[in-house]
Formats: structure tokens, C-alpha cells, sequence
């Protein structure tokens, strides 16, 4: 019988994702993150390139095994590896819209069968209402009705997009991964696709995942944000506090680097880059992550992995300063 606990819609226990890569080394992409998300939440998890980001969010959803910890959906425990029952379970409660949408959608497939194989997988309607909900989606997200017979080579990144966010939304999920569905789109598109999202969240009541680069529009979009480093949580709060008063050295640097929109605000501001590239994630050694890049390392960062302390009743950070 699977395990019950009460809990938020989605919440994750010390989940664990590591790739064996030879020769007695293992990559720790996602290294013990324990985080829960309310329902109608939308949570913002922002990191640099290599942070594990897009690997949570599919360990999450079941695209990827679980190698340890746990992942909880409604309190109910979720497979460590799922099998085929478990996707045709899921598909209605949980999706994904990719970050790539060139190579997220079959070519061999018209854009009817790409938006209609999650009903399709889930069964119990048939071929002509599957049609009547793609048409009413394709409407819902700026298409039209005419584009079911074409294929992706046929649309633009933008449309692409928005073909992803109705596979994806057809189901009726009540949590979405939404992995940096933006950072391939022009500047005028990703408004769009931004917009799409927030209505879709509002009349559908969706609770998001939103995995992104782009820090202000993170804190645009989401309630909470998450931050990590090295496959590790490093802070997490509401997602204002977490902007304009970050604890943690590694999301003070990773603001400062980020461009501000307005040219004023950008051209007054401080800039500080952050120092090195990113640590590997093969075989991670005891202490912070950050240790080897951080301004205001100590002794005790290079030996003792911090934990996580609450610095306000919703603000948590991960560092020696605080502990």
C-alpha cells in the first residue's frame, strides 16, 4: 500500500538523482533537496547552467528514476522508478513543458496527435472527442483549428511553445514542471508565453515548478523562490525576500550578475560577477558547495556541510554565516 502523509500537493524528502559515470565516479545532479509546494503555489527555482534544476524537476514527474529520498504527490508516495501503469496514472495530475521547443515535440507526429496523446494515453474518450479538446486548446493558447494537420518543422519557436504548453495543459494536471519554457523564445514571445501561463494558472488553478535563468522574471512570476547550487538547496523563501534581501553569498552574487531591465537601474547598480566556473558535481566532497567561489568563505565552509536554517518564519538558507 503506498505511503500517506499529510502534506502539501507536491513535496520531495532528501531526493537523490546520481548518474554513474565510470570508473568508481558518480555525478551528484540532485544531492538530498527536500522541499515541499502548496497548491495554486507557483515556486521559482533558479540556478546557473549545470545546478541540477532541470534534472529535479524530471526526477520529479517520474521521467527520471529516483536513486534515493522520497517525492510525495497529495500526500501519497510516488514510485522511485515509474513504470508504464504509473505514467497512464499520473498523466492527468502531473506534466512537463520542456525547455527546448525544437526537440521537445515529434517531428513524425501532426500536432493533433502531439496535443491528443496524453488523452489518448489516459483513456476513456474517443478519437472524435480527442479532436474537439485539441481544437478547443489550440484556441485556448492562440492557435487555430487548421494547424492540427501540420508538424513542428511548420511553426516557429513561439508557436512550438505554446503547442507544448497544450500538450501539456489538455489533461487538466493540477502540477505542471515548467522548465525554463522561455529561455529559447525572443524577448516579445516570452511575455506571451509568461501571460499564457498566469491565465492558464488562474482559471485552471495550476501549481507550477517554474525552472528559469532569468532572476526578475522569477520573482515576476512566482509566490516562492528556491535556489541551487551543485545540486543542493541553498536558499528558499518568498520570492521578494529572497530577491531584495538574499542570505546566502552564492544568491547575492548570482542577483548582482543578473541584468536589470531598466537601462537607469542597470547602468547605477553594482555589478560582481561570480569568480570560477561552477565545481563538478563527480564525487562531492564534505562541505559547502560554494566554498571554492564564496567572498566570505571560513575555514569551516571547506570541511562541514552546512545545514539548512531558518533565518524568518518562511526563509531558509543553507550557510555557515547563519548557523
Amino acid at each position: 500500500m503506498a505511503e500517506q502523509r499529510q502534506a502539501s500537493l507536491v513535496e520531495t524528502v532528501a531526493l537523490k538523482k546520481h548518474f554513474y559515470v565510470g570508473r568508481g565516479q558518480t555525478l551528484h545532479a540532485v544531492d538530498g533537496i527536500s522541499l515541499a509546494i502548496e497548491e495554486n503555489e507557483i515556486l521559482g527555482l533558479v540556478g546557473e547552467s549545470g545546478s541540477g534544476k532541470s534534472t529535479f524537476g524530471k526526477t520529479l514527474v517520474g521521467l527520471l528514476d529516483k536513486t534515493s529520498g522520497q517525492a510525495f504527490y497529495k500526500g501519497s508516495l510516488l514510485p522511485q522508478k515509474f513504470r508504464t501503469e504509473d505514467f497512464i496514472r499520473y498523466c492527468t495530475q502531473m506534466q512537463m513543458i520542456f525547455q527546448d521547443p525544437y526537440s521537445s515535440l515529434n517531428p513524425r507526429m501532426t500536432v493533433l496527435d502531439i496535443i491528443g496523446e496524453g488523452l489518448q494515453l489516459a483513456g476513456g474518450i474517443g478519437r472524435s472527442e480527442i479532436r474537439d479538446q485539441v481544437v478547443t486548446w489550440l484556441e485556448k493558447v492562440g492557435l487555430h483549428s487548421d494547424h492540427m494537420s501540420r508538424y513542428p518543422h511548420e511553426f516557429s519557436g513561439g508557436q512550438r511553445q505554446r503547442i507544448g504548453v497544450a500538450r501539456a495543459m489538455i489533461t487538466k494536471p493540477k502540477f505542471v514542471v515548467c522548465d525554463e519554457p522561455i529561455s529559447a523564445l525572443d524577448v516579445s514571445v516570452q511575455a506571451q508565453v509568461i501571460n499564457l501561463l498566469n491565465e492558464l494558472k488562474q482559471s485552471m488553478g495550476l501549481t507550477l515548478l517554474f525552472i528559469a535563468h532569468d532572476l526578475s522574471m522569477v520573482r515576476y512570476v512566482s509566490d516562492r523562490m528556491a535556489v541551487m547550487y551543485l545540486g543542493a538547496l541553498v536558499e528558499i523563501g518568498p520570492s521578494n525576500d529572497v530577491f531584495f534581501s538574499p542570505k546566502h553569498p552564492y544568491t547575492e552574487l548570482l542577483i548582482e550578475s543578473n541584468p536589470e531591465p531598466d537601462p537607469q537601474i542597470e547602468s547605477e547598480r553594482a555589478h560582481r560577477p561570480i569568480e570560477g566556473e561552477i565545481t563538478s558535481p563527480i564525487n562531492i566532497q564534505p562541505g559547502c558547495r560554494f566554498a571554492d567561489r564564496c567572498p566570505k568563505v571560513q575555514d569551516i565552509c571547506k570541511h562541514q556541510t552546512p545545514q539548512m536554517t531558518m533565518v524568518s518564519d518562511n526563509h531558509g538558507v543553507v550557510c555557515h554565516l547563519f548557523n
